[in-house]
């Protein structure tokens, strides 16, 4: 199994910093590797410190079940397949903002981003997803 390594997070770190703050945004950024482990971490200036836990939880609940986090939110809503899922694994986090991050067919990690709407922490996960392709 191929991990993500450390150089490879910092620029994941670093193109979702970017797109932060283009969108003028205070981010927390996770990124694990394929063990779902914590490898990078950034806390912008001023970004909640409340964030902080939840960026690390978005992106090991991304890598745990290899799916946006966003996904597994529709599918534990209750009556739903999942539901109660996020009382799991120490707490997961099932609201959008936790990515896989994939090298062609196999996920090497994840991205996990909050600090701001649901929305954008999706968009800046995915900015810091396309640093890696």
């Amino acid at each position: 199994m191929s991990s993500i390594n450390l150089q490879q997070a910092q620029q994941i770190i670093e193109a979702a910093r970017q797109k932060s703050q283009e969108m003028g945004v205070k981010m927390n950024i996770a990124v694990v590797d394929a063990g779902a482990n914590l490898v990078a971490f950034a806390r912008m200036d001023g970004a909640w410190l409340g964030s902080l836990d939840i960026s690390i939880k978005k992106a090991k609940t991304a890598r745990f079940f290899d799916m946006p986090t966003g996904n597994i939110g529709g599918l534990s809503q209750p009556g739903g397949s999942l539901f109660g899922i996020e009382h799991s694994n120490g707490g997961l986090i099932t609201f959008p903002g936790g990515i896989p991050l994939k090298q062609g067919d196999e996920i090497v990690g994840a991205i996990g981003v909050s600090g701001d709407s649901v929305e954008n922490d999706h968009t800046v996960a995915e900015a810091g997803m396309k640093a890696l392709q």
